[in-house]
């Protein structure tokens, strides 16, 4: 399939309001134009060198999303033109994106990344921990910080029934931050699982696979 029909089968997959972030780590600047020119403006990528070499020869119109591990020292390079970092998790990191952000005279959004899987790989915050930085966002640490939600990524299983057991959590944990303070963004769900996320209560999902296809990352 091409990368249109890909585009045009995941898009009438989704209903209005789940927001798709399309996921162009690895891939050329050309697909990201092509998918670009289909409509979509959302594109999420997973390290900071490849990001910023990408930005300057793509639309500015772009939002982009910072969807992977982010070091504390790379985020001044993402800061003037990041719209959301998707993978906060510690309370080092959000002080060093308010930080940055200040110094760029803006407010950047994140999301906090909960740890709901029950691989040892995957990063994020306990919720203990998550549930601490939101109070202390509340109280107004954190200025040009603006947390709109949660991101969490499951355990990478066939089995169905853990999946949603884990997206259950966050969706539960997003419930009880939004009593406290409105959210917009509950991300989760990837190509494999995305249709189990939203019967979860995903209102954002991360596809990249199975609009761009696979790409042999031993080049």
């Amino acid at each position: 399939m091409s990368l249109q029909e890909n585009y045009n089968d995941i898009k009438n997959q989704l209903s209005e309001n789940v927001e798709l972030v399309a996921v162009s780590k690895t891939h050329p600047v050309s697909a990201i134009q092509e998918v670009y020119d289909l409509g979509q403006k959302v594109f999420g990528e997973n390290k900071v060198q490849e990001l910023t070499e990408k930005y300057p020869q793509l639309p500015k119109d772009i939002q982009w999303h910072l969807i992977g591990h982010l070091q504390t020292n790379k985020v001044k390079y993402i800061a003037e033109f990041i719209d959301t970092i998707q993978s906060v998790d510690s309370e080092k990191l959000l002080n060093e994106i308010n930080k940055e952000a200040a110094k760029n005279n803006r407010k950047i959004k994140v999301l906090l990344q909960v740890k709901i899987a029950e691989e040892d790989s995957k990063f994020g915050l306990e919720v203990s921990e998550a549930e601490n930085l939101f109070e202390k966002f509340i109280k107004g640490d954190f200025p040009n910080v603006e947390i709109t939600g949660l991101m969490g990524m499951a355990t990478f299983t066939d089995n169905q029934d853990q999946v949603k057991k884990e997206f259950s959590v966050l969706k539960n944990l997003y419930n009880k931050f939004n009593e406290k303070r409105p959210l917009k963004t509950l991300s989760m769900g990837m190509s494999d699982d995305f249709p189990i996320a939203i019967n979860c209560g995903a209102n954002s999902v991360r596809v990249g696979s199975a609009i761009f296809g696979r790409r042999d990352y031993s080049q």
